[in-house]
């Protein structure tokens, strides 16, 4: 194989399903371009199945690093992987690696890596307000900045039912 993936439009999965599924000979997957939707991934199932294997040890390899008591290895490389990490204060760092070890477990016990994906991503934002000086300032000043904790929402009422 020897590129990741090619993008294809939808239209020729449509048109030349056969054709197109033989290109998965050549690519680890294919890019169903979409007009009026996201993007699709068309992958072969053999391929699917050593990827899930690969990241459930992966996530499974982090959380077991995270809970040890010899974190230093993996501090020392948290700047290659999440190059952003630098600008977090220290107990954002700890805060980010428990909430990294328990969503990595949860993440690969459920075959879903979206919680992980989320946990990065709000963790990089955070890194971004700590970056920029004049942002931090406007978050944090009172009254205008940060106010705290915001309380759970109230749950809904239920609906009633129609007749």
């Amino acid at each position: 194989m020897s590129t990741a993936y090619e993008d294809v439009p939808f239209s020729e999965l449509l048109h030349h399903p056969a054709a197109t599924a033989r290109r998965l000979e050549a690519v680890r997957a294919l890019r169903l371009r979409r007009r009026d939707a996201g993007d699709l991934a068309l992958i072969r199932a053999d391929q699917l199945e050593q990827d899930s294997a690969v990241v459930d040890f992966t996530a499974r390899l982090l959380a077991g690093l995270l809970r040890s008591e010899n974190t230093a290895a993996l501090r020392a490389v948290l700047p290659d992987a999440l190059p952003w990490s630098v600008f977090l204060p220290e107990p954002d760092v700890e805060s980010m690696l428990d909430e990294l070890a328990t969503t990595a477990r949860g993440a690969a016990a459920l075959e879903n890596l979206a919680p992980l994906a989320t946990l990065l991503t709000q963790w990089r934002h955070t890194a971004e307000i700590h970056a920029d000086p004049a942002l931090y300032a406007a978050i944090t000043r009172e009254p205008e900045g940060d106010l705290g904790p915001v309380p759970s929402p109230e749950p809904s009422p239920e609906p009633e039912a129609a007749e």
